[in-house]
């Protein structure tokens, strides 16, 4: 188990980590040789379900890290006397990538619509030109057959990565890492989601001033409003179950 920093928003760890702690603790895992780790991309949507699905709470609880995506998180944390460091998911696969050239990581991408995670290898390459992208593949929109399955996991295996970047969005990505993890050699798995499509150019991603004041989840509305407006809803009672449990707490304790 990674060295980390934690704390809980209702029983729900949340990494406290600088930047460079959480690289520096990816790189001693890659260097070690050890396998089966991973990491929790986690924002106010993935907290809401936590509370309301076990196996996605276990999946948060059992990461080596617990990284802040969000505003969202920054402001729960703030009810509960955190200070929160935000590190979300497609800053953490750039800083890996820059980081990873002069190591030799590599990387295998699993996940995307079709063309997406290939497109990503172009995009990252030009970004980064010594980054090693072992391998890319996209999965059908069924379930796979356990033939299959056990055919992508040999594939994988096969490619030697270091770090599994995964993009399957929100819930379905940790399912698929909590069941594969044993089965795969890589020292990390990562589920980043909408990073896919970011650093592919697929979906437009905010621009770094948004981003820097804490409003990509208004640009992400405007570009997407479909598809986040329900996730929204469920960030939203999840913040305000955060804060009317963060301001009770102090209560509760001088009542008993």
């Amino acid at each position: 188990m990674a060295i980390s920093n934690k704390k809980f928003i209702l029983g729900i760890p949340v990494s406290m980590d600088s930047h460079d702690l959480v690289l520096a603790e990816i790189a001693k895992r890659i260097k070690d040789g050890t396998s089966g780790g991973y990491i929790s991309i986690t924002n106010t949507e993935s907290m809401y379900h936590a509370l309301r699905r076990p196996d996605h709470l276990a999946f948060i609880q059992g990461a080596e890290f617990s990284l802040c995506d969000g505003v969202g998180v920054i402001a729960a944390g703030y009810f509960w006397g955190l200070k929160i460091n935000r590190y979300n998911g497609p800053i953490l696969q750039l800083d890996c990538s820059e980081y990873g050239q002069s190591h030799g990581w590599r990387h295998f991408f699993y996940g995307g619509k079709e063309g997406v995670a290939d497109l990503m290898s172009v995009k990252l390459k030009a970004l980064y030109p010594d980054i090693n992208i072992v391998g890319t593949y996209c999965p059908p929109f069924r379930e796979m057959t356990a033939e299959e399955d056990e055919k992508v996991v040999r594939m994988i295996n096969d490619a030697k990565p270091d770090i599994i970047w995964v993009g399957l969005g929100l819930i379905k990505q940790e399912i698929w890492i909590a069941r594969h993890l044993n089965r795969l050699n890589a020292a990390w798995a990562v589920g980043v989601g909408a990073a896919f499509d970011y650093h592919s150019g697929a979906v437009p991603w905010a621009p770094q001033w948004i981003r820097a004041l804490g409003l990509e989840w208004v640009f992400r509305l405007i570009i997407q409003p479909k598809l986040r407006a329900k996730r929204y809803w469920w960030s939203l009672i999840f913040v305000i179950e955060a804060a009317l449990s963060g301001v009770l707490r102090p209560l509760r304790r001088d009542s008993k």
